[in-house]
């Protein structure tokens, strides 16, 4: 798919970082976010308070941003994302019993490096993040695992714009296991960054599979070299 345009900078998420997750009043249902959490939690045991990202402003109180939060976990060599609003986090809303709201998360796993600002590169994939949930609530547009997000542009997807990795493929999260919540299934649905040629070779679920298996990583690595 085309996405043109995905991460010109003047779509950055407003976010600030927050140590937990959105105040809510006492009688609010968070059993959605904390299924997400303890899922996590599985993952990476002990890191019960991940670097967490907060959005300023609701979408549904006339924010810009759909995902309420971001969390991040330290996977040692990399960080590891997790997006909270794709799915119902609070109480369930949809009338389908068997999916919790569009039925998906989005993860990505950004390679660690000395960047200059390292503050700086994860709030932008926060930004990322927010731009491909916003496609989804404005459009209704599924993001699934074995696709590609071709944007067509040149520059990098980093905060410098430096980088060759402009697009992604999507697979399902290697470290997180597709889970059962009060309010319906959700599976983990994972980013990987790909340059500008790889997903030109890219049109079908087929070829994303075997560029998968070809690269051998499921790390967004903004160093490496393209595969073609």
């Amino acid at each position: 798919m085309g996405l043109s345009d995905l991460f010109k900078k003047k779509n950055k998420a407003k976010t600030e970082p927050e140590q937990t997750k959105p105040e809510v009043n006492d009688e609010a249902n968070t059993d959605g976010w904390v299924a997400i959490e303890n899922e996590f939690l599985r993952a990476y045991p002990g890191q019960t308070n991940p670097k967490h990202y907060g959005t300023l402003i609701k979408w549904s109180l006339g924010g810009n941003d759909p995902l309420d939060g971001i969390s991040i976990y330290d996977g040692g060599s990399y960080w590891h994302f997790v997006t909270f609003g794709l799915s119902e986090i609070y109480e369930k809303e949809s009338d389908n019993k068997e999916i919790s709201g569009y039925g998906y998360e989005l993860t990505l796993k950004l390679k660690k490096y000395k960047f200059k600002d390292e503050e700086r590169e994860l709030k932008n994939i926060c930004g990322i993040l927010q731009s491909i949930a916003r496609i989804t609530y404005n459009n209704g547009e599924i993001f699934l695992p074995d696709e590609f997000i071709y944007t067509g542009q040149q520059t990098g997807m980093d905060a410098d714009q430096e980088s060759n990795i402009t697009g992604f493929i999507t697979i399902s999260d290697t470290s997180v296991n597709t889970i059962d919540t009060p309010n319906g299934k959700v599976e983990f649905v994972e980013l990987i960054g790909m340059t500008d040629a790889e997903l030109k070779t890219l049109s079908n679920k087929a070829s994303v599979v075997e560029i998968y298996n070809k690269l051998g990583s499921d790390l967004t690595d903004y160093h490496r070299d393209s595969l073609v």
